[in-house]
């Protein structure tokens, strides 16, 4: 009886281990999807890739979700993805976009005899964060044509849901946030960056005027917002991007009350 007893009450505490397991591990609803959406590739390959694989001849793809029913939306991530990097030409959609980079090879092709040499155009537009609110997109590609070295290029999105338009800064901060948004940042990237306080930033960084600033390229995380610096804007190209995340506790009384951020904070 002491044997069942005992192989009972076993049973029993590995079931009740198993509950606990599970009521820690369950994700939060605010990870749920709540606009549908499907992902479409567009791809276009130069006629002399014959076999060979896109990593070695020249390729234009590009990957990003269509949502159903959002009109906006989808147009402004078209947009994003077609103006991502400079470029003299207008395409009216991404499948011309990608048709006109594998004509441009095929221009250079004619002017340059390198046998290795092929064009790369890979980008995307991946979904980070969906909630009822916020939908968080991250738009991102790489280019190379050629030259000495390709350009990788990194953009959000913020996309209030209910408003059905883009987040800017001043939707979620209170009037006048600026000079103290960029003095607490200021003071995050100095020791990120290992500066001192008073350090010149004149030798190292591209900051106009030699002076601290934060751009408009952000994304909204439970964490804080995440500001990204693309190759070129502050650094070298070698020193590629920079992000730069400010945590909600240090600009809690800048925020303003009731927005997509709210659901963050503690």
């Amino acid at each position: 009886m002491k044997t069942k007893y005992l192989l009972w009450f076993g049973v029993l505490a590995t079931l009740n281990s198993c509950n606990w397991g599970e009521r820690n591990t369950t994700k939060p609803d605010i990870n749920t999807d709540t606009l549908a959406y499907t992902y479409k590739t567009i791809k276009e390959r130069a006629a002399d890739c014959g076999n060979k694989p896109d990593s070695s001849c020249s390729v234009a793809k590009i990957v990003y979700p269509i949502f159903v029913g959002q009109v906006v939306l989808n147009d402004t991530i078209t947009a994003r993805l077609l103006n991502l990097f400079m470029s003299d030409k207008h395409p009216a959609n991404l499948q011309q976009y990608a048709k006109d980079f594998i004509a441009s090879y095929n221009v250079m092709k004619k002017q340059d005899n390198r046998p290795d040499m092929f064009f790369t155009l890979n980008s995307h537009a991946n979904i980070i964060r969906q909630d009822s609110s916020l939908t968080t997109l991250e738009v991102s590609g790489y280019n190379f044509q050629g030259g000495a070295h390709g350009s990788t290029v990194t953009n959000f999105i913020n996309w209030n849901t209910k408003a059905n338009k883009a987040l800017t800064l001043s939707d979620v901060f209170q009037e006048g946030y600026k000079e103290k948004l960029t003095t607490i940042a200021d003071t995050i990237f100095r020791k990120q960056e290992k500066l001192a306080p008073t350090q010149s930033l004149a030798n190292d960084y591209f900051f106009k005027d030699n002076k601290f600033a934060l751009n408009e390229n952000f994304s909204i995380t439970p964490l804080g917002i995440k500001f990204l610096y693309n190759q070129y804007e502050i650094k070298p190209y070698a020193a590629g991007q920079t992000t730069l995340l400010i945590p909600y506790a240090k600009i809690k009384s800048l925020l303003k009350p009731n927005t997509v951020i709210t659901q963050y904070l503690k």
